[in-house]
């Protein structure tokens, strides 16, 4: 059913949840796992911000090798990947360039006025996508 199943991650709790639901999605359908964090950052000139983008990159690349290495204790292979930009954006682009053929995310259950203000990468996701998005909420964020 599928073939390759794209997991957005951020390194947080949240994401690790999502990615645990991925990696057993990968594992019962044979599928290749993609596991992406997209940066929003735009590097610059600035000294302090071309380290802020260092930093932040680290951290992806360090996100996306724990998804590849909590997928091989179930024999699932991963190919990591980054991206700069609008991370809903992003994700749909790496969708349509990937043949992805599911996404999964993480969520963090925001509602009123954070939500209003703040926004929701997997509404925008949900909405968007060509493809079924499965989005996993925290089980702390029930509380």
């Amino acid at each position: 059913m599928y073939d390759r199943i794209l997991v957005a991650t951020d390194g947080s709790e949240t994401a690790r949840v999502a990615v645990d639901h991925a990696i057993d999605l990968a594992a019962v359908h044979d599928a290749a796992l993609h596991a992406l964090y997209v940066l929003h950052l735009r590097p610059s000139l600035e000294p302090n911000l071309e380290l802020l983008y260092d930093q932040l990159e680290a951290l992806g690349e360090e996100a996306t090798a724990q998804v590849a290495e909590n997928a091989a204790q179930q024999g699932v292979e991963v190919v990591e990947a980054m991206a700069n930009g609008t991370p809903h954006r992003q994700i749909l682009d790496y969708v349509d360039e990937h043949d992805v053929d599911l996404v999964v995310l993480g969520t963090h259950g925001r509602t009123g006025l954070e939500h209003a203000l703040v926004g929701s990468v997997a509404e925008r996701v949900v909405r968007l996508s060509p493809v079924p998005v499965l989005t996993v909420r925290h089980p702390a964020s029930d509380e």
